[in-house]
């Protein structure tokens, strides 16, 4: 229906057309002239930015988001016809995702075996969806069997290559694997993953219980995307439509931080850790370079935590005033979209005043070792030092009970029984599941945000909400509740017994 001069109603409602991007520092500027390091958490956070439609706005002004460039590899490896269920779940999650797909997307559907083959359309570039593109894509989709080998690089170049025709698009990978890269190096992966970064994002998913959490998120952390895996074959229709209903609420392909530093200081690491943590490997400075760039990806109406690290030194600096360290801007196409952040260094004799940590800073440091223990754990149960294991495991509970990560939590209680959990003291679950090992290892990443911006307080486990309108459930041994997928009190460590 129109409105008066013609206009429909419709075009008259806010448009959103961007993102305002803002960023947030948090560091403990005081160090003592015996320190050489400077630790910060940089928050970056996009918000959408809704326009009123104007009379004299030209298109060029009011582009509107870009579209989405959408490349789907399936594994069809023969071990995913062991058993065949799997392949059978992978054919109906990638029809599901096909079907998240909005009108005028471009998307391929890849066979990946030891080499990489298109299933649809056969044709060396994407297609555009359509009711009969996609319609067309779930009958070839159908027809793919399991048979050959496993080799990740080739996957992924075959996905480069076919969304490199759309630079402005928001270009998005889905790679499902139930195995390990064996016909592949791991050097030549390294080298694939170098020639993708910054070109596309890709998450990656795991079924079964044959796959290589190490594999999945060096994979994820190059490519600025998230490893994850289901539990069971069945559970990846919901995970796929997920992912790709993801892919399709960003706006922005890529940002970027610029971070300047001011000599002599210099950038030692910039890395995520939050809402997951990951290595951000940019372009290493020269030797008089004091600029780097470091991708950060795809980006929608969200937040995420950044750790820095600068090298510094106070010799010949003066003291007891602010000194610039460092300048941060985050940029979009080669120009800064948001104001900068300004690292500051204070120089002091004063004990009190340098052994301060903020507690962002104290946190995901902690929110890191508790990654790493779980790490540690899977491999030493992996090699069957159990003890090791168990020790690892408690300390893992200990860390993740204090930052009320419940993710974290729930993963460690599929395999330890929590006897103390602000001790960290378990037990080893009898015929522990490599499944329940697996997802453990691939969701140690995950982090929250620290007690004083929202997240968990600490020292106690957090009882986490269940879905909206669903039935909770409640712990019988202490009575906390919990969400319906929980299968082990977040409180007392005990499994869940009947719903409330």
């Amino acid at each position: 229906m129109s409105g008066p001069g013609g206009t429909d109603d419709a075009d008259r409602r806010p448009r959103v057309t961007s993102l305002r991007i803002t960023l947030e520092l948090h560091q403990e500027r005081c160090l003592s002239p015996r320190d050489d390091e400077l630790h910060a958490i940089l928050t970056v956070t996009a918000r959408r930015d809704a326009a009123e439609p104007s009379a004299t706005a030209s298109p060029a002004a009011d582009p509107g988001p870009p579209g989405l460039a959408e490349v789907i590899v399936i594994d069809c490896s023969g071990s995913m016809a062991d058993p065949p269920t799997k392949i059978a779940a992978a054919r109906r999650a990638t029809a599901a995702a096909l079907d998240a797909l909005p009108d005028g997307a471009r998307f391929a559907v890849v066979e990946g075996t030891h080499q990489a083959r298109m299933v649809y359309p056969v044709t060396g570039e994407l297609a555009v969806a359509t009711p009969q593109t996609r319609a067309q894509a779930r009958s070839a989709v159908a027809g793919v069997t399991a048979a050959g080998g496993t080799a990740f690089g080739a996957w992924l170049l075959r996905a480069r290559d076919l969304l490199a025709a759309h630079p402005s698009a928001v270009r998005h990978a889905l790679l499902l694997t139930d195995g390990r890269n064996e016909h592949e190096t791991a050097a030549h992966l390294d080298e694939v993953l170098a020639q993708c970064a910054g070109r596309f994002v890709c998450d990656a998913r795991g079924v079964g219980d044959g796959w290589q959490p190490s594999e999945l998120m060096r994979i994820a952390s190059a490519l600025r995307g998230t490893a994850d895996a289901v539990r069971a074959p069945e559970e990846l229709t919901a995970d796929f439509r997920r992912v790709v209903g993801a892919a399709t609420a960003k706006i922005l392909p890529e940002l970027r931080l610029r971070i300047g530093t001011v000599a002599p200081a210099r950038l030692r690491f910039c890395k995520q850790v939050h809402p997951t943590a990951a290595d951000l490997p940019g372009p290493p400075p020269g030797p008089d370079a004091h600029v780097t760039e470091v991708s950060i990806g795809a980006w929608g109406e969200e937040s995420r935590d950044y750790h820095l690290c600068f090298e510094v030194d106070s010799g010949g600096r003066p003291r007891w005033e602010d000194l610039r360290v460092a300048r941060v801007d985050v940029v979009v196409d080669g120009r800064p979209r948001a104001d900068p952040a300004v690292v500051l260094v204070h120089w002091t004799d004063d004990p009190v005043a340098s052994s301060r940590i903020h507690p962002a800073v104290a946190h995901y440091t902690a929110q890191e070792q508790l990654g790493q223990a779980v790490v540690d754990g899977c491999d030493a149960h992996d090699r069957g030092d159990h003890a090791a294991a168990v020790r690892h495991w408690g300390e893992a509970v200990r860390l993740a009970t204090e930052s009320g990560n419940a993710r974290v939590l729930e993963r460690l209680q599929a395999m330890v029984e929590v006897v103390d959990a602000a001790a960290g003291v378990v037990r080893l679950r009898p015929n522990l599941s490599r499944v329940d090992r697996l997802l453990a290892e691939t969701r140690s990443s995950h982090t929250v945000l620290p007690a004083q911006r929202g997240g968990a307080q600490p020292q106690r486990a957090p009882e986490v909400a269940a879905d909206p309108g669903a039935a909770g459930q409640r712990c019988g041994r202490c009575g906390a509740s919990a969400a319906p997928a929980h299968r082990f009190c977040m409180r007392c460590g005990g499994p869940l017994g009947d719903r409330a």
